[in-house]
């Protein structure tokens, strides 16, 4: 029987995670992910390492990204529990909301629950007295922080371990992909670069733009995250994601649509520091932070929702598997899930 060979290309969160789902659920499959960037580099065109990270849903009424995400906070659990190597912490975040509840945009409609109350094992809400200044509500949700140094780190090793063969190439155009990995099936994991990657070209795709930085870890240890926000999205959300116990805290962050730019915006970032240092008294005073580093990403957003469908081109098999936009973590295991049950699936019903 003639060997079967899978292709995966982008090496972002995404894309790890598809190689490793088809790895592990074909494991006499050849697996190979080709990328311009891996783990470890650094690009404003490689969006996954400038995440904060962590699993906090902003789905509401989409079925669909409930089942991916609820996925990836079943293996993230597991993760969190079994492979310490992988950086994925057990951690509440103290989220609070500016606007009433009937405006926040939190809950499905005609819903005052939130969707994923019973997969985090029920969440708490915030006593008024307990609320920050000028909050209208707030929960506490059991949920995970992802170190993405350590967390990407991890999958790029399970790749290897699994014997899963990783090529630096990039493309300009998906066909020249085709032509250079032979393969049974071919997954674009490359998010925003679909943009661009001719034959795909996708321009339902944008760039939301995102800025944090990475400070030191506080005297006083911070024991969960906290998020502020005037609603469910909104340009100027606050986040604190302590990297427990001592790889600093991550403080963000805007959202900023249709901006390419990769400049650091320093009034912006002494705006964070002030925001996030009134969400979290045990970051003391602005000035007093130590910053290790500011950085800009560009999320993959896109009109729509995410990507996720084959296509046939040129006789080749293509599952597109991108433009989660700020949920590419927490919908990741999910996402790669789908993706490889959809090739199962054709490959299923073309014997």
């Amino acid at each position: 029987m003639a060997s079967i060979t899978y292709a995966v290309l982008g090496a972002g969160v995404i894309g790890l995670s598809t190689a490793i789902e088809l790895k592990t659920r074909f494991p006499d499959a050849k697996v190979i992910i080709a990328a311009k960037y891996f783990p470890g580099d650094r690009s404003i065109k490689y969006c996954s390492p400038w995440a904060g990270a962590n699993w906090l849903s902003i789905a509401t009424e989409d079925q669909v990204l409930h089942e991916w995400e609820a996925e990836t906070y079943r293996r993230l659990q597991t993760i969190a529990t079994s492979v310490p190597e992988a950086a994925v912490t057990k951690m509440d975040i103290h989220a609070f909301y500016d606007s009433p509840p009937e405006q926040a945009g939190i809950f499905a409609p005609g819903s005052k629950k939130l969707w994923y109350e019973d997969l985090v094992g029920g969440v708490s809400q915030i006593a008024n007295a307990d609320l920050a200044t000028g909050a209208q509500f707030g929960y506490v949700i059991p949920t995970f922080m992802i170190n993405t140094q350590g967390y990407l780190a991890w999958l790029n090793t399970e790749c290897l371990r699994l014997g899963i063969e990783m090529r630096r190439s990039s493309f300009d155009d998906i066909r020249d992909f085709f032509h250079a990995v032979p393969a049974n099936a071919y997954f674009n994991c490359t998010g925003l670069g679909s943009y661009h990657l001719k034959g795909v070209e996708d321009k339902a795709l944008y760039p939301t733009k995102g800025q944090i930085m990475l400070v030191e870890s506080p005297k006083v240890q911070l024991e969960h995250m906290y998020l502020r926000s005037p609603k469910r999205v909104d340009s100027d959300t606050t986040y604190v994601f302590p990297r427990n116990p001592s790889g600093g805290v991550i403080l963000g962050g805007c959202r900023i649509d249709n901006d390419w730019s990769d400049k650091i915006d320093i009034d912006l970032a002494e705006d964070i520091k002030r925001r996030c240092c009134a969400l979290a008294p045990e970051l003391g005073k602005p000035e007093d932070l130590k910053v290790v580093y500011h950085c800009v990403g560009l999320r993959p957003g896109r009109e729509g929702g995410p990507r996720m469908e084959s296509e046939v081109m040129g006789g080749h098999l293509v599952i597109h598997n991108y433009g989660a936009s700020g949920a590419g973590y927490q919908a990741s295991w999910g996402m790669a899930q789908k993706a490889v049950d959809i090739m199962q699936q054709i490959s299923q019903s073309n014997l």
